[in-house]
């Protein structure tokens, strides 16, 4: 049976899956996507989808032992993030 299941393509999953699976609700994950903050999609014809690996993937960026942890995580907020400054040292607008 789990030589069936190595044989199987890679599952995607659908918006509404995919935030389920990492415990987030739709809309965050849909401003993850708007931001460049979220896990890897892929479009597939008008349809966004996601990979399993690729959620797990995104979600182990924010593994922390302690909240001592320096690190603090990687994973940004569902936001608008600061542009960083041009090789110029000036901020695009």
């Amino acid at each position: 049976m789990a030589e069936k299941a190595a044989n199987l393509p890679p599952r995607y999953l659908r918006t509404q899956e995919a935030a389920r699976f990492l415990g987030l609700s739709e809309r965050t994950l849909e401003k993850h996507r708007t931001y460049g903050t979220g896990p890897t999609y892929r479009k597939l014809g008008g349809r966004v989808v996601y990979s399993i690996d690729d959620l797990q993937t995104w979600a182990d960026r924010g593994l922390v032992t302690s909240t001592s942890d320096p690190r603090g995580g990687t994973i940004l907020p569902a936001k608008r993030q600061a542009a960083a400054p041009t090789a110029a040292g000036r901020i695009p607008r």
